[in-house]
């Protein structure tokens, strides 16, 4: 006789709301990786203000995943955001003495943003699949919000990267 698996297959509620909970517990790390790196700015003015204005678009979407998990009556993680915020906090202070910490800061804030554009569509097909369509709209803004900010990023890295080096005068290999 064929014993059955002690565990139980997740329904498509409970992979959702564990995906919602990541995007949240993600948008707070976010968060705390913006507010470290604006600081630090001063010298790329576009940037600083991009990066305040998502600030802003970031929060809005915290507010965005709580509407959702309380439609399901659900509530985000508090341990996963503080978790989160706090790796937030390390991965910008890890970046933050380095001498080229503002290309550090651009490579990581591009592969950030297409981790969260790529969470976002999974959260939007789950929800189609699991039927949840309310949740659609909301996560559809922040995903418009998501893809904004990576065009913005992918068009200015050429910029930050001359800037900086022009900042830094760093010679030109000679030519052969």
């Amino acid at each position: 006789m064929r014993r059955q698996a002690l565990t139980k297959t997740p329904s498509i509620r409970e992979i959702f709301l564990a995906g919602l909970r990541d995007a949240h517990a993600m948008e707070h790390e976010a968060l705390a990786l913006m507010d470290r790196q604006i600081q630090h700015l001063a010298e790329y003015l576009d940037v600083q203000a991009r990066l305040r204005s998502h600030r802003g678009e970031t929060e809005r979407q915290i507010e965005r995943l709580d509407i959702i998990l309380a439609s399901l009556d659900e509530s985000a993680s508090t341990f996963k955001d503080m978790a989160m915020s706090l790796s937030g906090n390390l991965a910008a202070l890890a970046t933050m003495l380095a001498p080229d910490k503002v290309l550090k800061n651009s490579l990581a804030n591009f592969a950030f943003e297409n981790f969260e554009v790529a969470s976002y569509r999974a959260l939007i097909e789950m929800a189609r699949e699991g039927g949840f369509p309310d949740a659609i709209p909301l996560l559809q803004e922040t995903l418009q919000e998501e893809l904004a900010m990576v065009e913005f990023l992918e068009k200015t890295l050429p910029a930050v990267v001359q800037r900086y080096l022009s900042a830094h005068r760093v010679a030109k290999p000679a030519d052969h």
